[in-house]
């Protein structure tokens, strides 16, 4: 595709850590113009956040969510920086930050009067509890406090986050979802307070529970831990094969006799009661129990064979290097600008050093983008 989606949409980003600037890289990924504002000095707090380190100092994890971005390194307490930010923001679309609240009005950057000043502009505020809270808003809290903790590990062991930082992640996708939306609807986004976004960690966080919060509100009970198994599903969790682990994931009740068969429980197969997955919850530990005994019997890809066969999801237990393997043969995972964007993004600038364009962006503002070279497109 020639002309991505958001050619031609300026956004300031303001943000750091990984919720915000994970928005403005879906947006850079749809081809938005990312101008990326980082504290003079020291930059974004997760270019420290290693190691690993690249071979020119930066670390992975920045690496990993500020590709199609240029990078302005600016001192809020100069008025010559401020001023700057402000010519900025007149000609943009978006502006997107996570400051607690107040903290931008003290060094002139006032939403509410920037957006009076620009009737296009939206602006979307991230943050962990809200524009009232002074709470600052980190991942690992939110998934304590939001349930997720409580829900994640062994039934008998302790409440576990999840490997990444899922909420994070989940609340940037939210944000560039309500941005996308507002700008396919801005014409009738009125007033200052209309084009005036917030998200939060928080809500993020339990919209994502989804059926597991529903479970609660349904039943008035509260949700616990299941470990690799699921609340509502039987049979789907791990299993341990004769050499590694694997999953079986019965979803659908025409599924369960073909996978029964495929494990060599003809019996099970054709007992009425376990026919629907009521039933099988009901009788969770018995199905559980005679999956696990012939599961060990035979190695991991004899049963992912017999279970494909037949149409029944499945899958080993990768690491994650293993896991990265076929991407990285693909051309779609690469060691300085991540895992390749899908739909009609692309990748069109790796994640700049800091301040790598201050100078172009002083001079020529906006149009500094004409200056910075674009990546050309890997052969289909």
């Amino acid at each position: 595709m020639k002309t991505l989606p958001l050619q031609g949409v300026r956004v300031v980003d303001l943000s750091r850590v990984l919720a915000g600037p994970h928005c403005s890289m879906a947006l850079g990924d749809l081809g938005a113009d990312i101008i990326k504002v980082e504290r003079a000095g020291s930059g974004d707090d997760t270019r420290g956040w290693g190691p690993p380190f690249a071979p020119d100092g930066e670390s992975a994890y920045f690496l990993s969510t500020n590709r199609n971005k240029l990078s302005l390194a600016a001192d809020f307490k100069s008025p010559a920086d401020i001023e700057l930010l402000h010519a900025l923001i007149a000609d943009a679309d978006i502006v997107i930050d996570n400051f607690l609240p107040g903290v931008l009005a003290r060094y002139g950057l006032d939403a509410d009067l920037l957006l009076a000043r620009n009737a296009r502009l939206l602006w979307c505020t991230i943050s962990g509890f809200g524009p009232h809270s002074h709470r600052p808003g980190y991942d690992f809290v939110v998934q304590a406090e939001s349930g997720w903790m409580a829900i994640t590990g062994e039934p008998d062991g302790a409440p576990m986050k999840t490997g990444v930082a899922l909420v994070d992640l989940i609340t940037g996708k939210d944000a560039a979802i309500a941005l996308l939306g507002a700008l396919a609807g801005r014409d009738r986004l009125v007033t200052a307070a209309d084009r005036r976004i917030h998200v939060t960690l928080r809500d993020s966080a339990l919209a994502a529970l989804a059926n597991v919060a529903q479970n609660t509100l349904v039943s008035g009970r509260d949700a616990g831990r299941w470990g690799n198994a699921h609340a509502n599903l039987v049979p789907y969790q791990l299993f341990a094969a004769a050499d590694r682990p694997f999953v079986l994931a019965v979803g659908a009740d025409p599924q369960w006799p073909l996978a029964a068969r495929a494990l060599g429980l003809d019996a099970l197969a054709s007992d009425p009661e376990l026919a629907t997955n009521a039933g099988r919850v009901a009788h969770r530990d018995r199905v559980v129990a005679a999956i696990a005994a012939s599961a060990r019997q035979r190695p991991a890809a004899e049963w992912i064979d017999a279970l494909e066969q037949v149409g029944v999801p499945c899958g080993v237990v990768r690491g994650v290097e293993d896991a990265l393997k076929e991407a990285v043969e693909r051309g779609d995972a690469s060691a300085r600008t991540g895992i390749a964007p899908q739909g009609h993004g692309r990748v069109r600038y790796q994640p700049p050093l800091l301040d790598a364009h201050g100078a172009l962006i002083r001079n020529h503002h906006w149009s500094a983008f004409h200056h910075v070279p674009i990546l050309p497109v890997r052969p289909a």
